[in-house]
């Protein structure tokens, strides 16, 4: 028997599989994606798991057929196929003609028709055949040559009489027989689904006789055509009168669900012979649907092939290096150290990349047995500072940030950044929320970057680099300066190609610095302070925990949703409103806690908890982990390129989370304190956001009230809720400052509602109130969504660009959640640019005044400076300046200042 297996696949039925399995998921440019990963990567599997001699795709064409002219009714109730489904089916189809796979498509006949014989053909052959489809109408063909495979379920679906070699080629996966899981042979399906009919398909069937009546009707008959010469027999009455009643119905269901396996196709089996695949037309494709981790498939994995990459050993070859380094105009660099943190980090070693293909690795501490000996790192480093430090070479990176911290720590001040490669990525696609130097060698050009592991293990085996051999770390190294050159050759192109190039040499590539000073430099913490506050929510949690424990009658896990749930929806019977998405189980999310608050005490008690062991896990204890031992001070790491928008994050710790208002807030605050003889100055823009609502909409009244320096949400109380405002000043302000926030943030009147506790009617009258009386701001808000639409992305004052998807999905809430994007973007996005510029502003007049002030903290809207006690008037005046002046707006931009001996003190 011939073993060379046709498989063959149900084209619509994969489609709708992968679209169903695979949610929102779709290129920067709005494009969806998610049917056709989801189905590439199931012919993937198929082709390299399976390795057939044979492979073909048939797909429907969604026009008529002959069962629409034989019932016209045929699949009347469908649904149409969802637009963000159709429009990939064009694209899916030539990611398929370029993996070389044979696609077949007949205007006149179903796939099913098609696939069934096409299978007849093969079987006469002597070939084979496994359907993969989750359609259980092909049932109807399985035999001994021929399986059906669904791909949902990854089971073989196989005849009790299966060929004994076609079964032994059948490896990996489930097999079962059709009669086990339909309950009839694979001959009698066609007479089953016949009696019962078919919804989807609109097929009639027999009315009354479903699926497990139609099953024990042919085992009990045998087949259809025994049941009809021998109706008199059927014992149940009802089914008796329906089968006579509907035997002309009977024979058009049958028509309808039989498929056809005697097509004239003029097909030969060896044009589904696989074939080589196109590989640069799929890599383009994978490009344009940023599909990352196949494009990492088809690049060169060979890291060191036509490259020249050395260790440098000898004073000999170090003096020829260093010559070449002064000479040059440009060269990329990276460091390696022995840690992820570069304030902890010591530098083991650098590599430099002049031009593409040739870079050199000074490893300078490696300290594993029998490591080579190396140059002197004293002597190195020293030698090299003419270079590192000289303004008019342009340095290199891939996170920079990092080399300029490690090399600081050294004594060596990074002089002449030009481009980062992580930023450069960054501003091209802000969606992407990773820039990593693998992500963008595979992407960009179509290299694989060696995997770190490959030098120190993994887990905790996982050694320092320093215990890593020279040899490895050279390859490793010089490769990732070769990458970052390399990347900035194509990147920087297309920056200037997006009108990008200002922002990035005005803002963002200035700034690497500000940063990396202001990590360096870092903010004192007051650790006893942490410690006793520590101590003091740990005391708090247990007479929580005890009070909880009292009101529920018995103890649990406070920390386990499961046994929270039980107590409170079974044992104290409260109402539940929402089962978790992943295990089903009755919600006991903030929301839904929120809610049964007023109902009993123990919900609040809950919340509370939470709370508190929150802000002592997050804060209190993980600042006093993070606290360098070596300079008493915690160094927060600052994200340049993971906020769509353009803001800044930060991490280790996550300054922007820590609690603004509330008691225990204040007190985590208070231990973040200058050094002796110095104060904290903090300078926090006014309403920026605001500020730019009436700069970018021109509204008359919104720039009325800033240039007249009123209270902005007062005015919008007094408009919105009327003469009732000065009745309740204070309650009426804070309403009108949720309204005002509401509306730049594109927030529907439901979640208004929520925020100021009222119905949704009552939320849409204010936001109808609020249009009215700021005309221009509804017509700038209807105008960016209409401009973003159009272009694919929102864009800042500086030019900054967010590409926003969302706007092109046909499913209304992703685009809602695209609207809100829209109009989020250009005023929170400038407000990012504009706090960015002024930290590069006030940064270098800090420099050229020669003072004493370090800017320590960024976070959102404000700024933190730790300033000698003399120079307080001069900082003051500086920071004021530089923030209210930094760019020219229709309205005035405010900052508020305020000193003090501690961060909780300057608010």
């Amino acid at each position: 028997m011939n073993l060379k297996r046709l498989f063959l696949i149900d084209g619509h039925s994969l489609l709708y599989r992968s679209y169903y399995a695979i949610q929102k998921l779709s290129n920067s440019a709005g494009f969806p994606t998610n049917a056709i990963y989801g189905f590439i990567n199931t012919l993937k599997k198929i082709v390299e798991e399976e390795n057939p001699e044979y492979l073909g795709i048939v797909f429907d064409t969604g026009k008529p057929t002959l069962r629409h002219e034989a019932y016209k009714e045929y699949k009347a109730q469908r649904r149409p196929m969802p637009e963000d489904l159709t429009i990939q089916i064009p694209v899916l189809k030539q990611v398929i003609q370029a993996m070389r796979i044979p696609l077949f498509e007949y205007p006149d006949y179903e796939a099913d028709d098609v696939l069934a014989t096409l299978t007849r053909l093969a079987v006469e052959q002597k070939i084979p055949v496994v359907i993969v489809t989750t359609d259980k109408d092909l049932l109807q063909v399985v035999g001994p040559l021929v399986a059906v495979f669904n791909p949902a379920k990854e089971i073989y679906l196989v005849d009790g009489q299966i060929n004994p070699e076609f079964l032994k080629t059948l490896k990996g996966k489930k097999i079962d027989q059709v009669e086990n899981v339909f309950g009839v042979r694979p001959g009698q399906v066609t007479d089953v689904l016949t009696l019962q009919g078919d919804s989807s398909d609109n097929v009639p069937g027999v009315p009354g006789i479903g699926e497990k009546t139609a099953r024990n009707l042919i085992l009990e008959f045998g087949s259809l055509n025994n049941l009809k010469q021998n109706l008199d027999r059927v014992k149940n009455p009802k089914i008796r009168e329906a089968l006579k009643k509907n035997l002309e119905l009977l024979d058009l269901s049958e028509q309808l669900v039989r498929v056809e396996d005697h097509l004239n196709l003029g097909l030969e089996l060896e044009k589904f012979r696989l074939s080589e695949p196109d590989q640069d037309t799929l890599f383009r494709l994978y490009q344009e649907l940023e599909f990352t981790s196949l494009i990492s498939q088809y690049v060169s994995k060979n890291t060191s092939a036509n490259k020249k990459f050395s260790a440098i050993l000898t004073r000999e070859d170090f003096i020829r290096l260093l010559n070449q380094l002064k000479q040059a105009s440009r060269l990329a660099l990276d460091t390696e150290t022995t840690s992820l943190y570069p304030t902890r980090a010591r530098l083991v070693g650098i590599s430099f990349c002049l031009q593409p293909g040739e870079a050199y690795y000074l490893p300078l501490r490696h300290s594993y047995p029998l490591a080579p000996e190396q140059l002197p790192a004293d002597y190195v480093l020293s030698e090299l500072r003419s270079v590192l430090e000289n303004p008019a070479l342009k340095k290199i990176g891939q996170n920079i940030k990092y080399d300029y911290i490690v090399l600081k720590r050294e004594g060596l001040k990074l002089q002449g950044i030009s481009h980062d490669t992580m930023v450069l990525s960054y501003l091209l696609e802000p969606n992407w929320g990773k820039h990593s130097l693998d992500k963008l060698a595979a992407y960009y050009l179509r290299e694989a970057k060696l995997p770190f592991e490959s030098l120190v293990g993994k887990g905790k085996k996982q050694k320092t680099i320093d215990q890593a051999s020279i040899e490895k770390v050279t390859e490793y190294s010089c490769q990732d300066a070769h990458l970052a050159l390399k990347l900035s050759e194509v990147l920087w192109p297309e920056i200037e190609k997006k009108q990008l190039a200002r922002l990035y040499e005005e803002i963002e590539r200035p700034l690497i610095e500000v940063l990396a000073e202001m990590e360096i430099r870092g903010i004192k913490v007051d650790l006893e302070r942490l410690r006793t506050l520590s101590a003091e929510l740990e005391k708090k949690l247990r007479q929580l925990e005890k009070q909880i424990y009292e009101m529920s009658g018995q103890e649990f896990n406070l920390n386990s949703p499961q046994q929270l749930s039980q107590v409170l929806f079974y044992k104290l019977n409260l109402p539940a409103s929402k089962k978790t998405r992943i295990t089903k189980g009755l919600s006991t999310a903030t929301e839904i806690l929120e809610e049964l608050a007023p109902l009993h005490p123990l919900a609040g008690a809950v919340l509370e908890y939470r709370q508190l062991a929150k802000l002592k896990s997050t804060y209190t204890d993980s600042l006093i982990d993070l606290v360098n031992p070596e300079t008493g001070r915690v160094h927060t790491s600052y994200n340049q390129t993971i906020a769509a928008t353009g803001r800044l994050s930060s991490s280790d710790p996550n300054l922007q989370n820590i609690p603004a208002r509330g008691e225990m807030g204040k007190k985590i605050r208070e231990a973040f304190i200058p050094e002796e003889g110095h104060l904290l100055l903090s300078a926090d823009y006014a309403q920026i956001e605001l500020r730019l609502l009436a700069h970018l909409s021109g509204d008359p009244v919104l720039q009325e009230s800033f240039r007249s320096n009123l209270d902005i949400h007062l005015e919008t109380a007094r408009r919105v809720f009327g003469p009732t405002v000065d009745l309740f000043p204070e309650e009426m302000r804070r309403r009108a400052k949720i309204i005002n926030f509401s509306i730049i943030y594109g927030t529907s009147a439901f979640s208004l509602a929520k925020e100021l506790e009222t119905s949704t009617a009552e939320a849409q009258k204010f936001i109808d109130l609020y249009f009215q009386e700021h005309q221009k701001v509804k017509e700038y808000l209807d105008k960016v969504v209409a401009i973003a639409t159009e272009k694919g992305y929102a864009e800042t004052i500086f030019g900054r660009k967010r590409p926003i998807p969302e706007l092109k999905s046909p499913d209304k809430n992703i685009f809602q959640a695209g609207r809100r994007m829209a109009l989020n973007t250009p005023i929170q996005g400038s407000a990012a640019d504009i706090i960015k510029l002024a930290m590069v502003n006030i940064y270098r007049q800090i420099k050229s005044l020669g003072l004493k002030t370090n800017m320590i903290l960024q976070v959102h809207d404000e700024l933190v400076f730790e300033v000698p006690e003399k120079e307080k008037e001069p900082v003051e005046k500086l920071v004021k300046d530089n923030m209210e002046n930094v760019c020219s707006l229709s309205v005035p931009l405010k900052v508020h200042l305020g000193w003090g001996s501690n961060w909780a003190e300057v608010k």
